[in-house]
């Protein structure tokens, strides 16, 4: 790798605000906004009026373009201001950080990646009906796609499960049928249940529940990981079991992060209020409150970043964790494997945001900037080394 100059960082910058940047050129560019999160402290010289208006002209600016593949006119030429600003930064980045990027094997790489193209998940779930017969929501038309004991189910247009009862159902006495909806890795999908309440799947995740809630409870069954907006019902608790966690509500809005293979579940709290139980211990939580409870206790953070922990639920990743705990929810979106070259060092921190409709690239190349750790793509195995 060659330390990229100051001065050649300069003229790229020159030839695309002239509108003759190559698309190599315009990627690095690209590349830089990305990792403009990463390393907050290559911009901590900046007031922080200057480090906001430098990212924000940087997004308008590059990544508005590149996203649409039209050249610049000059309606959107660099302001002196903003010149001056980006100048700042890439010294900063340059001469204290000493940034590195492989800018001469970029045709190579280019070649290689596009072998590599790992893209996002999206909507793909997999309905099972109480007779056991399986509908790939995915490939369902939109519209009606069953009807059970007079509960009809829809599919709509933005990827969500629907259920209504008609009128007769409120006098059915027979017990409740059970479906399940499972959203594979590289899935997600939306259910609307009997009551109006609404879950958000994410991947690698279900949920079990009766057609038609009955009795003095609304009970469900969650693997992995869903947000929930409950219709409050004083009269009928709403309940949410997840290995051996059980979350009580009334009506609220909150997260569970149930995957088996994580060290301890997580339940985070939006609005109202919500009960947990364990096989020892129930606790009360208050809105951005996160009670983590692991195979020995029930522990409580307060002042949780709410966005961060339904960033999945929003469309993007937002972390500011280890790497280990960055490649499970890759993995789980992208659907891949993920194997170490390295012994990850778990006080090492991540931070940054970026859309999950990115490719897997984009991720990994944001992850690579600072130089703590690189990937290699073999099909859908990533290798993570030093």
């Amino acid at each position: 790798m060659d330390q990229l100059k100051k001065e050649h960082f300069l003229k790229i910058l020159k030839k695309y605000q002239a509108g003759d940047a190559t698309s190599e050129e315009i990627n690095f560019l690209n590349a830089y906004y990305d990792a403009f999160d990463l390393r907050k402290d290559y911009t901590s010289s900046l007031e922080d009026t200057d480090r906001i208006a430098l990212k924000e002209i940087l997004y308008q600016k590059l990544q508005s373009h590149i996203a649409t593949g039209k050249p610049q006119t000059s309606v959107f030429k660099l302001s002196r201001y903003w010149y001056r600003l980006a100048a700042a930064a890439i010294v900063l980045i340059f001469f204290s950080a000493g940034l590195l990027i492989y800018y001469n094997h970029q045709s190579d790489k280019n070649q290689q990646s596009a072998k590599n193209i790992i893209k996002p998940g999206g909507n793909k779930a997999i309905l099972t009906l109480a007779n056991g017969q399986k509908i790939s929501l995915t490939d369902a038309l939109n519209g009606q796609i069953a009807v059970q004991k007079g509960i009809k189910i829809t599919k709509t247009a933005d990827g969500q499960l629907v259920y209504e009862a008609n009128d007769n159902t409120a006098n059915d006495n027979s017990s409740p049928q059970y479906n399940t909806v499972e959203a594979p890795a590289g899935g997600q999908w939306q259910v609307k249940l009997p009551d109006g309440s609404l879950v958000f799947l994410n991947a690698l995740s279900s949920i079990t529940y009766p057609t038609r809630f009955t009795g003095n409870e609304r009970k469900i069954a969650l693997k992995g990981e869903a947000y929930f907006e409950i219709t409050h019902n004083k009269a009928m608790p709403f309940r949410v079991t997840s290995q051996a966690q059980v979350v009580e509500v009334l009506g609220t809005h909150f997260d569970v992060m149930a995957y088996a293979d994580e060290k301890m579940m997580k339940t985070t709290l939006l609005e109202g209020s919500v009960k947990i139980s364990d096989h020892e211990q129930t606790i009360i939580l208050t809105p951005g409150q996160q009670a983590q409870v692991s195979q020995s206790c029930i522990s409580i953070t307060d002042n949780v970043d709410l966005e961060d922990v339904i960033a999945w639920k929003n469309g993007y990743f937002k972390f500011n964790e280890n790497i280990e705990s960055i490649m499970s929810k890759v993995a789980r979106w992208y659907n891949v494997d993920v194997v170490y070259q390295l012994k990850p060092d778990p006080e090492l921190t991540f931070s940054g945001k970026i859309s999950r409709a990115r490719n897997l690239s984009a991720i990994l190349k944001m992850l690579e900037f600072n130089g703590d750790v690189h990937f290699k793509v073999e099909g859908r195995r990533i290798t993570v080394t030093k």
